[in-house]
């Protein structure tokens, strides 16, 4: 069991396809933890152990292994990189004090390395760049080195450079000379040196008064200033042809941190913050940010980052702020998709429970001596839906089951009924995500879904005041039914809450009090439908002035019939009009198709309001869009941007339909109700 001050906890974040379970695998090989080298290619890679991986020859979730080398133990944490799949990526973030942010070298800086870098500074992390694919033809390696240090800054120094043959690197650290062509490695040296003295003032003056800074000074002001940001080490890999892998693991050892000398976690409880000491005698506080399911047994797994304390097998183990004790039982450690039991798990270390199926990603777990959450980054929210209906009759409820636990592996993957359509419609960041997320419930749980684009959720109102008027008489022998009522109804204020506001205004007596519950249930029957397209009701006043009632005849069914049918009358005088959700959209694009995408969203009926210029010559559009034009939208985005592009949406609010397009939707449902 390592100490806490020789773990280091590094995930590897970057776009998809610059190499991220390679290098992982590399440093597995390169350590002796593995002794035959697996390939992505040849799906014998250790991180990508899901059938899903190997058949698309990417990673879906994120894996976690571990290595020994320098006396160090290195947590590692292999992510997605394709932006359909980052959720697990995201939620990798806080496991770990070191984020290595890969980039290819023939790729250069993509969509998911700039999202996951600002993700990475803004957790606080240590950063690291490794440039992989060092040895690839045609790349313009000073312009790739200016690109990374215009788009995330001047304190981006390489910390190696590749040597002409591009089979072996210099260390830019040690060295104050050595052979490179991609620049003079003394220069290098000393950017870097200047860099990372940027964290220690008194070391800085020392430097600027002409003082030699030794190389125990460097190594000890070094994972400072990667804690503080002043620096972010470049260096150059080439994972399959392991070139750089041993100069990288040397770093990470050296150089990062570990959970001793970083900055303490924080658990948030309301608005006190506690500080989370790295301790293993102290209290226990861990976090849950991975749990998976066993392709084969279906066995629920959670990785578990500790940050205080230590976990055994016979600890009573608390979840949140729940009284009910849980039973680790036996304590793992990952290494892929194979587990080696471990005495316990210390502060700082990552381990992993089986069966303990009511932990979810994001929780706390402690031993009673710990209070709130731990903070995680945010993920994108899954605006991507497809309808889903069951291949075989009577498979609902299982399809139910088997879409949670899918939705507990991945944060950005949702399911929800939708009570207005009736639909079940699944949630994701894109086509490709969930394709492959039904694929992994056909081959795990056997069950079959049909999907279709889901329906709008439109909802409708009115524009116009007027009254209404009904008279339910129904006589069959013996006693009979009677109620009337008279309404008036008017708009009220777009987006109002409750959607229905009413009022009783009956002086008099003509109608008892006792029939107005009967009343609103018959108002709130239409609210529920409408009466343009069958769509639920909003922003509507109603005020019951008048009505007769007999004393034997007059029932609740009565009125509430009445109510209805009243209510029905005024709507239909009043107006009626269809309104549509509107998203806030924002869109991140090279600037070179900025034009493109306005002019796009502007044919979409949408509404430019604002741009801002980001860094790497990328510029995010905001826009308000209908729902109804953009539930495509990544797949024409990928499009237009060659795959760069990216964006989010979130409700907004309701407007109204342009006229012709409530006369499609209604002619539909008219003839949607005729058929049916």
């Amino acid at each position: 069991m390592a100490a806490t001050g020789d773990i280091r906890n590094v995930v590897l974040l970057g776009h998809g396809g610059s190499g991220k379970t390679s290098l992982a695998e590399a440093i597995l090989y390169k350590t002796g933890t593995i002794n035959r080298l697996g390939s992505v290619d040849d799906k014998t890679s250790t991180c990508d152990y899901y059938e899903e991986e190997k058949e698309h020859q990417h990673s879906i979730q994120s894996a976690i292994v571990h290595v020994q080398h320098a006396g160090k133990l290195i947590n590692l944490i292999d992510t997605p990189g394709y932006p359909d799949f980052t959720g697990p990526a995201i939620t990798s973030i806080p496991a770990a004090e070191t984020a290595i942010i890969v980039i290819s070298a023939p790729a250069g800086i993509e969509t998911n390395t700039r999202k996951m870098l600002q993700l990475a500074r803004d957790a606080k992390r240590a950063c690291v760049i490794a440039i992989n694919k060092m040895d690839a033809d045609n790349v313009e390696m000073p312009e790739l080195i200016k690109a990374i240090q215009e788009t995330f800054g001047a304190q981006c120094r390489c910390a190696n450079l590749p040597r002409a043959d591009s089979k072996s690197v210099v260390d830019c650290i040690v060295n104050t000379e050595g052979d490179s062509p991609l620049m003079d490695v003394a220069q290098a040296h000393t950017e870097l040196i200047e860099s990372a003295i940027e964290a220690d003032d008194a070391l800085m003056e020392r430097y600027l008064g002409g003082e030699e800074i030794s190389a125990d000074q460097v190594a000890g002001v070094l994972v400072k200033a990667l804690q503080a940001g002043t620096l972010i080490p470049i260096v150059f890999t080439d994972a399959r042809n392991q070139v750089g892998v041993s100069e990288l693991l040397d770093l990470i050892a050296k150089y990062t941190p570990s959970p001793a000398e970083a900055e303490p976690a924080e658990l948030k409880d309301g608005e006190a913050v506690t500080p989370i000491k790295a301790d293993p005698s102290g209290p226990l506080a861990g976090l849950v940010f991975r749990v998976a399911f066993d392709p084969k047994s279906n066995m629920k797994y959670a990785n578990i980052r500790i940050f205080s304390g230590t976990l055994k097998s016979d600890t009573n183990l608390l979840r949140n702020d729940e009284r009910k004790g849980i039973r680790p039982g036996h304590i793992l450690k990952s290494q892929g998709g194979d587990n080696s039991e471990v005495d316990a798990g210390v502060a700082g270390d990552i381990v992993m429970l089986a069966k303990v199926d009511e932990l979810r990603t994001g929780d706390l777990i402690h031993d009673g001596h710990a209070a709130g959450k731990f903070a995680m980054p945010p993920v994108p929210d899954p605006m991507f839906s497809l309808a889903l209906e069951p291949v075989s009759r009577g498979d609902e409820q299982k399809i139910g089951g088997a879409l949670e636990k899918l939705s507990e592996e991945d944060p950005c993957f949702k399911t929800t009924r939708d009570i207005q359509t009736k639909e079940l419609v699944a949630h994701g960041l894109g086509d490709l995500h969930l394709r492959v997320m039904l694929e992994k419930m056909e081959k795990r749980f056997k069950l079959s879904v049909h999907t279709k684009e889901p329906k709008i959720p439109y909802r409708e109102t009115i524009t116009g005041k007027a009254e209404g008027h009904y008279r339910h008489k129904k006589q069959t022998g013996g006693a009979g039914q009677f109620g009337e009522v008279y309404l008036r109804v008017e708009p009220a204020e777009r987006n109002s809450d409750p959607p229905m506001q009413f009022s009783w205004d009956i002086y008099g007596g003509t109608i008892p009090g006792q029939f107005e519950p009967a009343i609103i249930k018959g108002i709130n029957d239409v609210m529920a439908s409408g009466v343009v397209a069958g769509f639920p009701m909003q922003d509507v006043k109603v005020s019951v002035y008048d009505g007769k009632y007999h004393p034997v005849d007059s029932k609740e069914v009565a009125f509430r019939a009445a109510g209805k049918g009243a209510f029905i009358d005024a709507l239909s005088k009043a107006k009626p009009a269809l309104l549509e959700p509107i998203v806030n959209m924002e869109v991140t694009v090279p600037a070179e198709n900025v034009g493109d995408i306005t002019g796009d969203l502007s044919s979409k009926r949408g509404r430019v309001v604002g741009q801002d210029m980001l860094p790497g010559n990328f510029i995010a559009i905001k826009a308000q869009v209908p729902l109804s034009e953009v539930t495509q939208y990544t797949s024409q985005l990928k499009s237009v941007t060659g795959g760069r592009g990216s964006y989010s949406m979130t409700l907004s609010h309701y407007e109204p339909v342009p006229p012709n397009v409530q006369q499609q939707i209604a002619a539909q449902y008219t003839r949607k109700k005729e058929e049916d």
